[in-house]
Parts: structure tokens; sequence; C-alpha cells
């Protein structure tokens, strides 16, 4: 159907539903017509690179407007970021698996109740390359966790569900023609890896702890690359998890 899918029975027995992080709720706002047609949501770590995204997508767009200061729709809020240009939502995330989850499970429930349909969800941003040029542009076909693994393990109250993370791969291969028309951006396809921690997590030797050496650091990156691991962040597993249940088209 193109629609959103929720699978949390409990929000049908829920007279409103708040997005607290958001700033947003269903008895406060009319979700339908302030984001019914939405097609695309960009999501990013930092407040001031998603606005600068809306910027660049309003003067890309030939959208009136242009030039002018985006509105902060969770301006409310101290949490997120989120500004609309047309049909595409810029949104923060902020760093790690908690906040890009918080997010996203606002987000869906956003685009549930707007009755969004076909919605495409990419998450753009900055990490660490592993054996590729600096400045490349890595595609995310698989999101893998520490040991290579292509799944995203979430403790729900005592039990460890494990869920895939893999990503749409039309819309990588989509990702990667469009790469042809910015020749300046080295781009490929690989797997991104997924961390808990920016300094012990992705073998940083300048964190406050430290328990290995240069070589062991050096030995797991190995393996990370053979196992096709091409760049390290800290939200696509979660990303990759919560977009494929929930039936959004999704790439990183």
């Amino acid at each position: 159907t193109g629609l959103v899918h929720i699978k949390n029975p409990h929000l049908d027995l829920m007279e409103e539903d708040v997005l607290y992080h958001l700033d947003l709720g269903t008895k406060t706002h009319n979700l339908p017509a302030m984001f019914g047609d939405i097609k695309f949501v960009c999501v990013g770590g930092s407040p001031k690179r998603m606005r600068a995204f809306a910027q660049f997508m309003q003067k890309e767009l030939g959208l009136a407007g242009d030039g002018e200061e985006p509105v902060d729709i969770c301006a409310g809020s101290d949490r997120y970021a989120m500004y609309r240009v047309g049909p595409v939502l810029s949104i923060s995330h902020g760093m790690g698996i908690p906040s890009i989850s918080i997010m996203l499970h606002e987000l869906i429930k956003l685009l549930h109740h707007a009755r969004c349909r076909d919605v495409t969800i990419i998450r753009i941003g900055t990490s660490g390359g592993l054996g590729i040029e600096a400045g490349s542009v890595v595609i995310t076909d698989r999101a893998v966790d520490s040991s290579f693994r292509p799944r995203f393990e979430q403790v729900v109250l005592d039990d460890v569900v494990v869920r895939s993370t893999e990503l749409d791969q039309d819309l990588a291969q989509e990702l990667l023609a469009c790469s042809k028309e910015t020749p300046d951006f080295p781009t490929l396809i690989g797997h991104t890896m997924c961390t808990y921690d920016f300094y012990e997590g992705q073998g940083r030797l300048d964190g406050a702890l430290c328990s290995f050496s240069s070589e062991k650091k050096l030995e797991y990156l190995q393996r990370a690359h053979d196992a096709g691991v091409r760049n390290i962040e800290m939200e696509s597993t979660a990303f990759a998890a919560l977009c494929g249940l929930c039936g959004l088209r999704g790439e990183s």
C-alpha cells in the first residue's frame, strides 16, 4: 500500500499520541495537513547541518523563500530540529543509537498519523572511512555491528531482540547512479559498521580509556575491511532495523 507500518497495537487505544521530542501531537497539530505529502526524509546528526541541507534543497528545488532562514518545526523542543522544504523533511537525530532511535520512533509515528505514502528516508552524515579515499561517499548496502554481522540487538524488557539491518538495494543502486553526475565526490557501495561508542568502540587510541595496543587496533580494522566494511559510524544498524520493520524505503 506504500503506507508506513506501525507495529504497536497500543497506539489504537490512545486518545492522543504526543510526539514529545518533536513537540508535535495528534490533538495539537493537523499532521495530515502539515506532512501528508512528504515523499523524502533526510536525517543527519547536527541541527545546523540539517538546516543548511534544507536551505540547499530550497535552492535546488527552486522554491519560494530561497535564501530565507528556514523555520524549525520542532522549535518548542531542544532535542531535535526539523525543517520542511516542499516534499522533503530535513531532521537532526543527534549522535548515537539511543538518540536516533528516539527520533525515528516519533518520526515513523508522525508519517503514519499524517498518512504519508511511498516515503524514502536517507541518513546523511560524516563517518570514519576504512581503506578508502578521504572525502568519499559510502552508500551502505548492509549495516553491520562490531562483529561485522548484519544485525541490530535491542534489549526489550529483559529479552535481547535481534533485528535485520538489510537496506533497500535498489535505492542504493539508484543513489550510485546519481553519483555519476557529481564526479568530484568518489562514491562507492559498501558495508557500514555501527558502534556504540566513538572512542574505544571505534578503536581510537586517544580516549579517556584504552585497553588495547595500536597493533591490536590495526589488526581489528583490517579484519573489518576484509569483511567488507568501508566506513564506521554510530547510527546505521538502528536506522536500518527501524526502517525495515516499518516499511520505509531507507538508505544510509
